[in-house]
């Protein structure tokens, strides 16, 4: 593992969601993890914008499941300039139609999160 350059905190949502994957998939959500700790610039294969919103997905593929997570840059407007995120809350994508009900829950969880530093 290279020198890390972006820190991640993780709300208790995303926590729940993490410790209740099978073993493989945390294993891939760690690579992914490690990718986005050490890599300035992470490819939209593992990182991308959700547009028009504050947050980003972080990509996770297990065979045919999608996994998705939002991610909030605390300290720049962008991921590739912040060196610090939080992990909101994930999902396994199922259709595009779900992202309206998830953004809205990870705005809830992000307020939630602020509210208690």
């Amino acid at each position: 593992m290279g020198i890390e350059i972006r820190e991640i905190a993780y709300t208790k949502e995303f926590l729940e969601y993490f410790e209740q994957l099978p073993d493989n998939i945390q294993e891939k959500y760690d690579y992914v993890f490690s990718i986005m700790v050490t890599q300035k610039v992470v490819s939209r294969k593992f990182v991308k914008k959700i547009e028009t919103t504050e947050f980003y997905e972080m990509r996770v593929s297990v065979g045919t499941n999608e996994y998705r997570s939002f991610i909030f840059a605390i300290d720049a407007a962008s991921f590739m300039e912040c060196s610090r995120v939080v992990m909101l809350n994930s999902f396994v994508e199922k259709s595009s139609k779900q992202y309206k009900s998830e953004i809205s829950k990870a705005r809830k969880i992000l307020k939630d999160w602020e509210d208690s530093l």
